[in-house]
């Protein structure tokens, strides 16, 4: 074996860049059949298996970490000298994981009094955890991880006032962490082991069918020829892609080394060429029917199914994907960039007709979810409809080879995604220990003075410092964790300030108003609930682009041959649908289709073209370059479109065609050269 080839890559789960080792000879086959086995083993239980939660999720822990120390070198520098210790980590993840399934039952008969060996067993499974982390995603979760154990053992008793936490005794952490369903072992592992795992298996088999070439043709074959074609493209394709992998790194590697080269073909800067990516590739996580790992936690925490999620998201995800599209063709049209000759471009019946059999899995999968099928279960039909999907057409039959590989690159694409969540458990794990959630919802509350509007600020602000060190999924644990309770009450307070004529006084605090949400009829509450989880998994989003980390960003920039802090800062701007958005649905609701149909669709027009007059205010092109006085209308006119009022709907509607007949009329004479 070669142990000392190191390949630098995206991971293609979206959650960070990692280093993996390149195996060859014996550990190659072994990590492939050991993923092979993995995967199928995911899919049995899944589908029959009768294991209870803790247990199926040690066995999950086991393998993930198993394949974790064999595939990421514990030195980069040192890789073939440090296998031997890897190679014994490994086995020592897999160790901690199968002492759980063997002494669980007599902890139990011990009345959950831990002794020597269950705390030996629980402070190994946390520190190859948080080791494995570190390696995988970097040192800020550890780091993050490590500060929420030590307030809970001993830090919080330090902290004045709210803060102030007595501490647990080491004995009653580790049990709590490591034997208790709300640790590393606990919810969010479940999601990880049956959600997020299927559905990552899913992408995986819809990657190696060949969907994600197809896709790519399709989106030449219909927007090359158009203005800003190739970054319509990516949009399209990006959009599309999506609907499969929920990845925003692999979106944006996987179209991105196509669409970023087209665009700078055309004309656009190599920073603007790799945001439009990023941006697109970061919707990519906001598309049903796959939304990454974050919209899988939702629906668990939520305890709303995940078909309504997906079916809610429509309308919102199509909205941002158009916003991003508002700037590439007003960036197109400033510059007047070429486009793509027709003769350049495949044919759409041909490309069509090679690969109509691809749309067949999605097609199954979002039908099954429609009809109330749980999401694993949908996920395994799914997969079993790739296969026999891709036999439609000879060329991208799926041999047995074919899914192996398939079965091998799914297992070995979680691994990732997996150790992330499980770490977050452990925050997950001391917020609910701690109290911490109701802490942070009264200190937030008290900034806020109780106002709806300031409080979504502070959350927004929070989320950027988050996503400036967080990958996504990890962002969305912590503030949905401390931030959703509170966003639900205050949205609930209004109901009952507006509708109950409750006194204002009297709602102060976020947890009277939660003790009182019986009273809410079930519509609003679902729809104040939905509203609250679903700004925050689309706030989280801006890990994507917020520097100094926005992986997706650098990923672009990376192709695009420019400089990673300005693309992502470009990215920043282009992404602006993921703050603006989730103000719409969190101050009516109706958007997600919890109201009148009517307001539903009033809501979605006026805010759709609020979306592209602040794409305008921010190229400052219309028609013409516009003076700052244009675009601050501009500016003033898509807010009052974006907010869901009527009456500043309507207004907003009457200034845009006033400024608009302004802006043409004065584009019209400079084109004469009359002024």
């Amino acid at each position: 074996m070669n142990e000392e080839k190191i390949e630098i890559v995206e991971d293609n789960t979206g959650e960070s860049f990692v280093i993996k080792r390149e195996l060859s000879g014996f550990w190659e086959n072994f990590i492939y059949w050991f993923a092979v086995i993995t995967s199928l083993l995911h899919l049995w239980y899944n589908s029959f298996g009768i294991l209870p939660e803790l247990r199926l999720n040690a066995i999950h822990f086991g393998m993930m970490l198993f394949m974790g120390f064999l595939i990421y070198p514990l030195s980069v520098k040192k890789a073939k000298e440090t296998f031997k210790i890897d190679i014994v980590l490994a086995f020592l993840a897999l160790a901690a994981a199968l002492y759980l399934l063997f002494f669980e039952e007599a902890l139990n008969l011990r009345n959950q009094e831990v002794n020597t060996y269950d705390m030996v067993a629980a402070a190994v499974a946390m520190l190859l955890l948080l080791e494995i982390t570190r390696r995988t995603t970097g040192w800020t979760i550890p780091i993050i991880a490590l500060f929420f154990i030590m307030y809970a053992l001993f830090l919080g008793k330090y902290f004045g006032g709210l803060w102030n936490f007595p501490g647990v005794s080491v004995s009653r952490f580790l049990y709590r962490m490591y034997f208790a369903p709300d640790g590393i072992f606990g919810s969010v592992t479940t999601i990880s082991s049956t959600y997020v795992f299927l559905f990552v298996l899913f992408s995986s088999f819809m990657v190696r069918s060949g969907a994600g070439d197809f896709i790519l043709k399709l989106a030449i074959s219909l927007f090359g020829h158009t203005v800003g074609g190739p970054a319509k493209m990516a949009i399209f394709a990006s959009a599309i892609m999506g609907t499969v992998s929920g990845s925003a790194v692999a979106n944006a590697v996987g179209t991105g080394s196509i669409t970023i080269p087209l665009m700078k073909k055309m004309g656009y800067k190599p920073k603007f060429a790799a945001a439009v990516e990023t941006a697109a590739s970061t919707g990519g996580q906001l598309m049903p029917p796959i939304m990454g790992a974050g919209a899988f936690i939702m629906a668990q925490w939520t305890q709303v199914s995940y078909s309504k999620i997906v079916m809610i998201s429509i309308v919102p995800a199509i909205m941002y994907f158009l916003s991003v599209g508002f700037f590439v063709h007003l960036e197109a049209q400033k510059y007047n960039l070429r486009r793509i000759p027709k003769d350049e471009l495949p044919k759409f019946k041909e490309v069509f007709k090679e690969g109509w059999q691809f749309f067949i899995p999605v097609i199954v999968l979002v039908t099954l979810l429609m009809m109330n099928y749980t999401p694993t279960f949908s996920a395994s039909i799914g997969i079993l409809s790739v296969v026999i999907s891709s036999w439609f057409n000879k060329k991208t039959a799926m041999k047995i080879k074919d899914i192996f590989d398939a079965l091998s690159l799914g297992a070995k694409n979680m691994v990732n995604t997996a150790i992330v969540l499980m770490c977050s458990g452990i925050v997950v794990g001391v917020v609910l220990l701690v109290g911490m959630g109701i802490k942070f919802s009264i200190l937030i509350s008290d900034w806020a003075h109780g106002n709806l509007f300031l409080a979504i600020i502070f959350v927004a602000l929070v989320s950027l410092i988050l996503g400036m060190g967080l990958p996504v999924t990890a962002s969305y644990i912590v503030l949905a964790v401390l931030a959703a309770p509170l966003l639900e009450s205050l949205m609930l307070k209004d109901y009952f300030i507006n509708v109950l004529n409750m006194p204002a006084e009297t709602l102060k605090d976020p947890n009277i108003i939660a003790g009182l949400k019986a009273m809410v009829p079930p519509d609003i509450a679902v729809g104040a609930l939905l509203s609250a989880h679903l700004l925050i998994f689309w706030y989280s989003q801006d890990a994507n682009v917020t520097p100094p980390v926005a992986l997706v960003a650098y990923a672009a920039a990376g192709i695009a041959g420019s400089k990673p802090f300005e693309t992502a800062m470009e990215s920043w701007k282009l992404a602006k649908g993921l703050y603006l958005i989730p103000l719409m649905f969190i101050y009516d609701p109706a958007i997600l289709f919890y109201g009148p149909i009517d307001r539903t669709i009033e809501n979605v027009i006026t805010g759709t073209i609020g979306l592209l007059i602040l794409a305008i205010f921010f190229e400052g092109y219309f028609l013409k370059y516009l003076n700052w006085l244009e675009r601050i209308i501009y500016a003033v006119i898509g807010i009052l479109l974006i907010w869901p009022e009527r009456i500043s709907n309507y207004v907003g509607i009457v200034g845009f065609i006033v400024i608009t007949m302004f802006v043409y009329l004065s584009a019209k004479k400079l084109k004469k050269g009359t002024v």
